[in-house]
């Protein structure tokens, strides 16, 4: 080689070396700007009254997808949906009457169960009356059909025009058998959403689930609250005909009378359930109305996107949603489900990486979108109405990650992933944390089912690597372990209720590490050619 190409091949390195520096830098100064004292800032506006509780369709949508424009337009991002912010999506929000009514007859008696306090029904189809008249109740255990396990708690019983009754969660909890689905971690099979959607393939004219606190990993209240009221759907040709007429809850105490009434014990059904598929006419029938008014509005996802610089038609997804509960006029007093965790504190957090990663000197390789999304409290509405009609095509989507209710208790000394193990995006994360000497954990209740409970879950469903993780269980000190202490009881009780509002003592120093975290492994898939897959024990893979 002669001296000129030396001295060429020695000024392209220095190049590469100088810019890599001048990157390097860029990155450490943009992760260690995330700032708790922002995040304060973003969560006591978009959590105020004034927002309304943001449910999907009111004032409350405006103003926090105006706040979102307004962030991120600053931050120097691009409208994500072909010049626009805004990806509508049509909904129906169908929402039942008090006078909603259910009662069990047979054996010689009638029980007229109490809306609101012993049973909650809606429907998901677009219709003002929905009723079932004289309709046989069949317990079907856990309500499942999983070819996969070996296990239907439908064979060999025909459903159609009847109303069947199931448990909540899957035969692995219960059990507590590791071999059993999962043992104690929550499958997709155990959620409500499953449920009601395998009792409408089988026909069933009603399907209700048996609420109990442990298993549900919430109270009933959170039943209360959560479905009743509007609830809205995916606008449907159909109007939704082809969901069962009525869906709904059942309290325990209300579930245990209903055996009695039928000569049998819950307890005994309960157990024999958890042991092998099953399923039982309880020799009962319901009668059943539900009255709604249905009103077709548009919500919309928010959607902002950082080009990439070199492949920019490749995109790592971040997503969250924006709305919650709303208000409820008939209350005295404190009227707005402000929702300030659950999922102010994300958005709060969205805006953070937005501004970390428009701060850089150069942008990633690959483009970054963010997605925040509505009516998530409704059912994943949002992030199922984008998966279903994706502005950027799935098999360009490299993997997503999702921020929902960030830790407001302090740093921590592990890092919890839910679903731990489902896929490589986890090593990405492995290597952000130990930056932290941080370690991967998996979530201390699994049963809860939180990987199938946000966002991330319905581009899992398509065949996208989706990451889902925040938090700890390890306090960094004993002054966070006390403070953790003392929050961590009342976090707890405010979920979905009007005390979840903004504190000023929240202590968002976990949430910051978490965020860094989130940005680091944003910036190395996206700065990549690499391509994260699915595990092999995962039940997700690429379509």
């Amino acid at each position: 080689m002669n001296t000129k190409s030396k001295l060429i091949n020695l000024f392209s390195a220095l190049t590469v070396t100088v810019s890599s520096a001048v990157s390097a830098e860029s990155f450490t100064q943009a992760y260690h700007n995330i700032s708790a004292d922002k995040l304060h800032e973003h969560v006591k506006v978009i959590a105020s009254d004034e927002f309304e509780g943001r449910l999907p369709t009111t004032n409350g949508e405006k103003k926090v997808l105006d706040y979102l424009t307004t962030q991120f337009k600053k931050n120097g991002w691009q409208p994500g949906n072909n010049g626009s912010f805004l990806q509508p999506v049509e909904l129906s929000e169908i929402t039942a009457g008090d006078d909603t009514t259910l009662s069990i007859n047979g054996k010689g008696k009638t029980n007229k169960l109490t809306y609101l306090t012993e049973m909650v029904l809606g429907t998901s189809r677009v219709s003002e009356l929905e009723t079932i008249t004289d309709s046989e109740i069949v317990f079907v255990g856990y309500g499942i059909n999983a070819p996969e396990y070996k296990w239907n708690d439908y064979e060999g019983i025909d459903v159609k025009g009847k109303t069947v009754v199931m448990l909540v969660n899957d035969p692995g909890f219960a059990s507590e058998i590791p071999s059993l689905f999962t043992g104690s971690a929550m499958t997709y099979y155990g959620r409500w959403t499953y449920k009601y959607e395998e009792a409408s393939r089988q026909g069933a004219a009603a399907a209700i689930i048996i609420h109990e606190t442990a298993p549900a990993s919430y109270g009933w209240s959170v039943v209360k609250n959560g479905w009743s009221g509007p609830q809205y759907k995916l606008f449907a040709e159909d109007g939704n005909k082809s969901r069962v007429q009525i869906e709904g809850w059942l309290t325990t105490e209300s579930t245990k009378e209903l055996f009695t009434q039928a000569g049998l014990d819950f307890n005994t059904y309960k157990n024999k359930a958890m042991l092998g598929p099953i399923n039982k006419s309880l020799g009962l029938t319901a009668t059943a109305s539900v009255k709604s008014t249905i009103k077709r509005s548009t919500s919309h996802n928010f959607i902002a996107t950082l080009p990439g610089s070199e492949t920019p038609e490749e995109q790592l997804l971040l997503t969250g949603h924006w709305d919650h509960m709303g208000s409820d006029d008939s209350l005295k007093g404190d009227k707005v489900y402000n929702g300030a965790h659950d999922n102010a504190t994300g958005i709060a957090g969205i805006i953070e990486i937005a501004r970390a990663l428009g701060s850089l000197d150069k942008a990633p390789k690959r483009s970054v979108t963010v997605i925040a999304t509505t009516a998530e409290e409704q059912g994943l509405l949002g992030s199922k109405f984008y998966a279903e009609n994706p502005i950027y095509p799935l098999d360009k989507t490299v993997g997503v990650l999702n921020l929902d209710s960030l830790n407001i208790l302090g740093k921590t000394k592990d890092l919890v992933v839910n679903g731990l193990g489902k896929s490589e995006m986890e090593n990405y994360l492995k290597v952000a944390a130990k930056k932290q000497d941080r370690v991967l954990v998996k979530e201390t209740n699994p049963a809860a089912g939180s990987y199938y409970r946000s966002d991330h879950f319905n581009f899992a469903k398509v065949g996208v690597p989706a990451l889902y993780a925040g938090g700890g269980g390890k306090p960094v000190d004993a002054k966070t372990a006390e403070y953790r202490k003392k929050t961590l009881p009342e976090m707890r009780r405010c979920y979905h209720q009007l005390c979840d509002e903004y504190n000023p003592q929240w202590d968002f120093s976990g949430a910051r590490q978490d965020l860094q975290v989130t940005f680091d492994v944003l910036y190395q898939i996206a700065d990549s050619k690499d391509w994260p897959q699915w595990s092999k024990s995962s039940e997700f893979q690429r379509k």
